[in-house]
Formats: C-alpha cells, structure tokens, sequence
C-alpha cells in the first residue's frame, strides 16, 4: 500500500503537523536511524525564477517499521502558486550541477522512465503546490526501506508534477530547479 498527499500549503507556511507512527523498535532503520531530519534549511538553486534566493526547505525521514518509510517535504519561498515535482536521488547535490544528484532512486533499480520502475511505489514522489506565498508540502509512503549499502542522498524539485503513463514518460518532471542534500 502506498499514500501519496499533497498538504494544504497553508500547512507549510505555519509549520509542521505532528505524526505519530508506530513500528518495532527492532527494525534495521529504528536501531540506527529513525528518523532523518534536515532541519529547514536553504535549497540549493539552479534556476531563481522558480526557487529564489532565500527558499529554503525541510525533508523528514520516518521508518515506522521494518517494510516502511514515510518521507515529508516541506518547501518556503519558491515561485508562487504553481505545481513542483520532486524525488529522491541518488547522489548528494552540488551547488553548480543539477545532474550531480543522478537519477531518481528506485528501490528496485530499473529504467528512468519505465513504468515498471519509475512509479510512485519504487521511488520517492513528493510533487507539491505551491500557495501565494511560494510555501507547499507533500508525503509519501512507500512499503519498503533504503538499503543500508544503497541510500539516497539528496531531494531533488523539479520543473512540474511527475508524469505517470507509457515508457519514455514515466517519472519524468522536467528540468532540475533546486536540492536539498539529505541523509537518508
């Protein structure tokens, strides 16, 4: 089962809603890292028209049980009312290159834009809104953890909400806007 919201924005430009989940205190992620949390922070531009200087975001990491990780992303300060697609890459974020992050993370890996394995339920999809004020959320919920061995490193926004359909489209969200490197 996989949960895929869009938050009113207005959530994100008043704060943070509280969840409380519950999982085995013995799976892998809750003995080393239960939660990851980046702290709201600034994003890293690659285009200003869409992700202006002093955007910042935050992104939290739960893993309530051994077969399940809950992801949030909350985003301040971007271009107003407008859609945003955003995943989970594999690589950290450089200040100059939006290709540095690589491509999507799959927890099964696979083509970037096959359907097989470019969906929702293999990768991370966090596509938002944003309100008047440029402030947005979305939460996934896949049924799966990262690999110890094999994690992904960085949020990556991009141009528009994920494309769902045939191969050669699937997963894709245009152009690369901004990161935010996390420790998944």
């Amino acid at each position: 089962m996989r949960i895929r919201s869009t938050f009113a924005a207005g959530l994100a430009s008043g704060g943070l809603a509280a969840v409380a989940l519950a999982g085995p205190a013995s799976s892998p992620a809750a003995a080393s890292a239960a939660l990851v949390d980046t702290e709201r922070q600034p994003v890293i531009s690659y285009n200003t028209t869409f992700v202006p200087p002093g955007s910042t975001a935050r992104v939290r990491g739960i893993y309530p049980a051994s077969d399940r990780t809950v992801v949030t992303l909350h985003v301040w300060g971007l271009a107003p009312n407008r859609e945003y697609g955003a995943h989970a890459h594999k690589y950290g974020c450089s200040s100059t290159d939006p290709t540095a992050a690589g491509g999507h993370f799959q927890h099964v890996e696979g083509g970037a834009s096959d359907p097989g394995y470019a969906n929702p339920d293999n990768e991370i999809w966090l596509d938002f809104t944003t309100d008047g004020e440029g402030n947005g959320a979305a939460q996934a919920v896949v049924d799966w953890q990262f690999p110890a061995e094999r994690r992904a490193q960085s949020v990556i926004i991009h141009d528009h909400h994920t494309a769902t359909g045939p191969a050669g489209s699937a997963g894709t969200a245009g152009p690369r806007y901004g990161c935010l490197t996390v420790p998944f």
